[in-house]
């Protein structure tokens, strides 16, 4: 990563006297229209201009009026839009010389130079292939007269650009493709509907899934809805697994079970090739008397692509757009055609044709029989869910148990996600012979020997249900330490999982700071950070946020819906967060808001004219409405009904306004599977290295951690999990307000404003460089 290559050359005139088109090609995926709006008015905010390519390739070579220019106004309500506004559609007459001529005139005619193309690999192969016959293709053009040498001259290079749109996520060396997590939305909201019905007639449903050559939504549905089995291409089912099927669901109906769940891609495959279907496996589930049905086909087919995309692809494609315009108008005529993607946090650019290659290794190693090869090519995201799965579904616990018991408990408010995380700390915990104990109600119940036996069929099911199953409270543990640690001795808890917001953060710097008078407290402790607010420091992201960001963001367009119809009108909308900003930013971002106060970006009275003057000039558009948002504790004295009176007075006669406070029901509702996905990861990742601590700690017959890492907080930095001790992180904590001193997201503020099309400078965005794709099998190197 780094800053800006051109930190003293001003970004707003950075396009001038360049062109760039964008256009969709293959199928449709949720976000698309998110990447295309960000294009287009960043491309115009750096002085370029900016032309829609309409119905994808075929509009590039049928040219007219599918090649026409954009403006600002013209991709307005677009974002929450599912689909491809702009048109998609299959062109042979593209993979013909010919039709490619045709396309290359229709550029040079305009002064198009730079393509940003998003769809799928080979959509993008495609315009790889464009870009390297393109001077053969303008050396035809002048030849046949249809151009003229200057013409081809001011032409001479045509930059490409790439952007992942697949629902599938089939394409290696992106994390997640756009359109992957609105699938799996559509996917898990019909898990969660069937399973009802699964439990009340004891049912086992097969459920087949999108997946021709990737099993990753298969794999993570499996996962984020604890399946009993997933089949994928990538990794086949050992010979004879019939038999292990059948087996393993009687297994789970005898410890209590009422219902199983099977997923299968519809590239699943055997390990000598041959297809595995669903009517396959319910005939090999029927003689074992489960009643099996199979959901339709052709609903799993179609609905992953109809529907508004989620909050995350929303942000997918903002982001990435923003960085295809800069990897454009930065490109020489020695830069490879790249595709940007997401990693982690991160904005990454990586060479098109590696990603591509990559992509056909894997189809290689499947066909080859090196599965494990495959899992690998897939990428260190698809390698750890697989891993994950693996461990949780398919290992039974040990008969021979460590003596080891292992406490789990929720701290601060309740959120989306944290029983997920409970289950698979659980689970795991139980695959590793130890004995797993439940503190309900927080530090309360620890003090208060609120403590019992958790066992793997008391989980199951947990993954999909909101709030906490354990009970949470915010009390800190500093003034019941005694309690505290009288309990931990007689319940003799050797290691403790806590689960929570910055209550559970400051809990575990409370009980390591006891460590020099309590003996008891001398345990390993691993804090998983579960809060909306995403304010935890040491992470990224916390379990529950993307559900807030969810609730927000859907909210946030319902409401703009409102305001179209209407007309000429203003939504306040305050969100949760405390005093960080991180929901209202990114719902922000994510639903196009002209403004988002939080406490981390001052502001004052001439900030708020300011974007009273933006708005009234805003209505004099065609886009006539208006979205604020503002984080609950950003200034004490603007609060939320002081920026409402305040807009209403100022926008008489030009526009009205309205408020909305969301309140606590961006704490409630289902976990996305963003969040079940995280917080299993979590859980069972927390619990294995509380496993290695426990052997370093084990002295003389008994468990004694007082050093520094021996508590931890688990956390996503970057690209990474990694384990960060507590007592490291107290210099990047503001404890007054709760939140790290140190935020990722605060540096990707200024994409929100200049979507919304305030004249601020983008010298504060970080991009990425050029990287190459780690190849595990090592036919790449980075």
């Amino acid at each position: 990563m780094s800053k800006v290559l051109h930190p003293t050359r001003d970004p707003t005139k950075m396009g001038l006297g360049k062109s760039i088109a964008v256009l969709t090609s293959g199928g449709d995926a949720q976000g698309m229209n998110a990447a295309v709006r960000a294009t287009v008015r960043v491309g115009l905010y750096t002085g370029a201009k900016v032309y829609f390519v309409h119905e994808g390739y075929q509009g590039l070579v049928d040219g007219g009026e599918n090649i026409c220019s954009a403006s600002w106004e013209s991709v307005s309500m677009m974002l929450q839009l599912g689909g491809t506004v702009i048109g998609s559609a299959r062109c042979k007459d593209f993979q013909t010389r010919e039709g490619r001529m045709k396309a290359a005139c229709n550029l040079v005619k305009l002064g198009i130079t730079n393509l940003c193309v998003i769809g799928g690999d080979g959509s993008l192969t495609g315009a790889n292939e464009f870009r390297t016959e393109w001077s053969g293709l303008l050396a035809d053009l002048v030849r046949a007269g249809k151009i003229s040498a200057e013409e081809a001259k001011k032409s001479s290079h045509l930059n490409i650009v790439g952007m992942v749109g697949s629902i599938d996520n089939d394409f290696c060396g992106t994390d997640m493709t756009i359109g992957t997590d609105s699938a799996l939305h559509r996917i898990i909201e019909v898990v969660d509907a069937i399973t009802t019905t699964a439990q009340s007639h004891q049912r086992t449903f097969i459920l087949e899934v999108m997946g021709r050559h990737c099993g990753y939504l298969a794999l993570v549905s499996a996962l984020a809805c604890g399946a009993d089995w997933v089949f994928i291409p990538e990794m086949p089912p050992d010979e004879g697994w019939e038999d292990h099927l059948c087996r393993r669901l009687m297994d789970q109906r005898s410890r209590g079970s009422r219902l199983n769940v099977i997923i299968v891609a519809e590239g699943a495959i055997s390990r000598d090739g041959k297809p595995i279907t669903s009517d396959q496996i319910k005939k090999v589930c029927f003689p074992f008397e489960l009643r099996c049905q199979i959901c339709c086909l052709f609903f799993f087919l179609v609905a992953p692509r109809t529907l508004r995309p989620v909050c995350i692809c929303a942000l997918q494609g903002s982001r990435m757009g923003v960085e295809a315009v800069m990897a454009l108008l930065e490109a020489t005529p020695d830069t490879p055609a790249c595709v940007v993607s997401l990693s982690g946090n991160q904005a990454v650019r990586l060479p098109l044709m590696e990603c591509v290659q990559v992509t056909k290794d894997v189809t290689a190693a499947m066909a080859q029989g090196k599965f494990e090869d495959a899992i690998k090519l897939r990428g260190r995201s698809f390698e750890n869910n697989w891993n994950t799965y693996k461990l949780l579904a398919h290992i039974n616990p040990p008969d021979v148990k460590s003596n080891i018991n292992v406490a789990v408990m929720n701290i601060g408010a309740p959120c989306a996600g944290m029983n997920a995380a409970v289950r698979s700390a659980v689970k795991m915990g139980i695959i590793q012979g130890h004995s797993m104990l439940a503190v309900h109600d927080g530090f309360d119940g620890l003090a208060h020997g609120q403590i019992e036996p958790i066992t793997w069929t008391s989980v199951s099911g947990w993954t999909g249900i909101g709030g906490s199953m354990l009970g949470t409270k915010r009390t800190l543990p500093g003034k019941m330490m005694e309690e505290v640690s009288l309990n931990i001795a007689k319940y003799n808890i050797h290691a403790l999982v806590i689960i929570g917001g910055f209550e559970a953060y400051v809990g575990g710097l409370e009980l390591v700071q006891a460590r020099e008078k309590y003996e008891e407290v001398c345990i390993p402790i691993v804090v998983i950070p579960a809060t909306v607010s995403n304010n935890v420091p040491g992470s990224d992201f916390s379990i529950g946020a993307d559900t807030a960001l969810n609730t927000i963001t859907s909210t946030c367009d319902r409401i703009k819906q409102s305001a179209a119809g209407t007309k000429r009108r203003v939504f306040i909308v305050e969100t949760m967060g405390g005093y960080c900003g991180y929901l209202a930013t990114m719902a922000g971002l994510a639903a196009g808001a002209d403004a988002a106060y939080i406490f981390e970006e001052k502001f004052t009275i001439r900030d708020l004219e300011a974007n009273v003057e933006h708005l009234l000039g805003k209505m004099k558009t065609t886009v006539k409405r208006g979205l604020i948002l503002r984080n609950e504790n950003c200034n004490s004295n603007y609060t939320t009904d002081f920026i409402f009176s305040l807009y209403s007075e100022e926008g008489k006669g030009v526009f009205d306004c309205r408020k909305n406070v969301l309140g606590h029901m961006q704490q409630g509702g289902t976990p996305t599977p963003f969040d079940r996905n995280f917080a299993t990861k979590m859980g069972a990742k927390s619990v294995l290295w509380l496993t290695e601590k426990l052997k370093e700690c084990y002295r003389h017959g008994r468990i004694f951690a007082n050093t520094p890492d021996s508590a931890c907080v688990l956390g996503m930095k970057k690209r990474a999990l990694n384990f960060q001790p507590l007592a490291d992180l107290k210099a990047d904590t503001d404890f007054e307000h709760r939140i790290p001193k140190t935020q990722w997201w605060l540096k990707i503020r200024p994409i929100m404003k200049i979507l919304a099309k305030y004249d601020i400078k983008l010298d504060t965005y970080e991009h990425a460089n050029l990287e190459h794709v780690v190849n595990k099998t090592g036919s790449l190197k980075k």
